[in-house]
């Protein structure tokens, strides 16, 4: 049995610009056990966001090894690194990512569509998750028509909806006022802990980061050690 969601070993990543080569990940080890809320923290430009992607699959690093769910990525073909970022990994982003002519549950059944599944087969799973989300009565209304809090727990859904394991999270309330982040903030502690699910966020607040069951500093592109 798999213990860990997450494993990275001595991973590297760096960019080239022209002849110049920038180190954006140095040498970094550590592991997300299964149902842990990991809190990625450092300033800006440390690497946060570099890392939170190559631990969905959309990046590849430079050095090293990342293994989800017992799978190095580097071993595992492009088609099925898609299949498992579509339904093993949900992503949510600080800039929620909706179509904005579609209603909030097209919004939420848009990457099941993409996979083939009907929408009629997926009734109950979305009457559920509108629920945990508390989104109900809003179903049929557009992006414009609701807050940025409510925006983002569409996104929360969907990301939901494949009922993955992993939940990556960058920057979740970057650009929200305190109240309605803290609610968001709430939502995920509330996921992580009713089911379950491992939950990694990139963020820069200490407060967001305190709702997670454990933190990762980063500085330089290294781990900071405390």
């Amino acid at each position: 049995m798999v213990n860990n969601s997450i494993e990275v070993k001595d991973m590297y990543k760096h960019f080239e610009l022209g002849k110049e080569k920038i180190d954006v990940l140095k040498g970094l080890s550590f592991n997300v056990k299964k149902g842990e809320f990991l809190s990625i923290m450092g300033p800006s430009g440390c690497g946060k966001s570099t890392l939170l992607y190559l631990l969905g699959g959309l990046d590849k690093p430079t050095k090293g090894n990342i293994i989800i769910n017992g799978r190095d990525l580097s071993t595992i073909k492009e088609k099925e690194k898609s299949i498992m970022r579509r339904r093993e990994i949900g992503f949510v982003f600080q800039f929620y990512n909706l179509v904005p002519n579609l209603s909030v549950e097209d919004n939420i059944l848009l990457p099941l569509l993409i996979d083939g599944s009907k929408a009629k087969d997926l009734k109950k799973d979305l009457k559920k998750i509108l629920q945990i989300i508390g989104m109900t009565d809003r179903r049929r209304h557009t992006p414009s028509e609701l807050s940025g809090g409510q925006q983002q727990r569409v996104a929360i859904a969907r990301a939901l909806l494949f009922n993955p394991e992993i939940i990556l999270a960058d920057e979740p309330i970057g650009n929200m006022d305190s109240k309605t982040g803290t609610e968001i903030m709430t939502l995920f502690k509330s996921i992580n802990k009713d089911f379950n699910k491992t939950i990694v966020q990139v963020t820069h607040s200490q407060e967001s980061a305190s709702y997670g069951t454990g933190i990762l500093n980063l500085r330089d592109g290294e781990i900071e050690r405390k």
